[in-house]
């Protein structure tokens, strides 16, 4: 079936969340008067993400509302567990201003959404927050793009489970055949996609390589090839 729509994920996909990530928790230990207690930015970050990573999955497995592992995400970075929930959330929104500061689109993101813009309707599926992703988009200039934004915490389920990508199928009301998604983790986005019944792409920027059961692009000039089926010019990787 041919495919009608595109659906995508954000953060490290259009949106450079990596280099952003950094840049504002650079910014933030800094004023926050924390850098001595890291060997390095680089440290700090990784034990930022460690942390995401621990309470989104309590969070995806019912045990905490969002707003909750966020304040038990910033607890147990700063090492202090009575933290009050105000504290928690300024200190949050502190981490916030620095990082919307660092906020930049990839150099590829506009130019293939104009290009694809004529024959494909699009959509967002992320594993965040309607809130998050609403205000990124608009602070990025692109949120006119997308027909339906649809996120985890407001679905009550998270990318690869199918019920996520059928629900933003349906919010574009199309069969997930009709539908691509395209995202940066193989595993999360592009295999969940596909066992989902859409088609689904990994966006491999790093050319990392490998997973050759997967569609796979290394920069999405690549992505009108694939959506045409011509991978010619598509994604010579796919099969290697």
């Amino acid at each position: 079936m041919t495919i009608r729509a595109v659906l995508w994920d954000i953060d490290d996909t259009l949106f450079d969340y990596a280099r952003a990530d950094h840049d504002g928790m650079r910014a933030h230990l800094t004023a926050e008067g924390l850098v001595d207690g890291y060997d390095s930015v680089d440290q700090a970050l990784a034990r930022w993400k460690e942390l995401t990573v621990l309470h989104w999955r309590r969070f995806e497995a019912g045990g905490v509302d969002f707003l909750e592992q966020r304040r038990e995400r910033v607890r147990d970075f700063l090492g202090l567990p009575v933290l009050t929930a105000t504290e928690a959330d300024d200190w949050f929104e502190r981490y916030l201003a620095h990082y919307e500061a660092a906020w930049e689109l990839f150099p590829d993101t506009v130019p293939v959404l104009d290009l694809l813009a004529r024959d494909y309707r699009h959509g967002v599926l992320s594993n965040s927050s309607i809130r998050n992703q609403d205000h990124k988009l608009r602070a990025l200039g692109v949120r006119d793009r997308f027909e339906a934004v649809v996120c985890a915490a407001e679905l009550g389920v998270a990318k690869p489970a199918a019920e996520a990508f059928h629900a933003a199928c349906a919010a574009l009301g199309l069969a997930p055949e009709q539908v691509a998604y395209v995202g940066d983790q193989p595993d999360i986005d592009a295999r969940g996609a596909v066992e989902a019944g859409l088609l689904g792409v990994w966006l491999d920027r790093a050319d990392s390589g490998g997973r050759p059961e997967l569609t796979r692009i290394t920069g999405l000039h690549q992505l009108p090839g694939v959506l045409r089926g011509d991978t010619r010019f598509g994604a010579p990787s796919t099969f290697g």
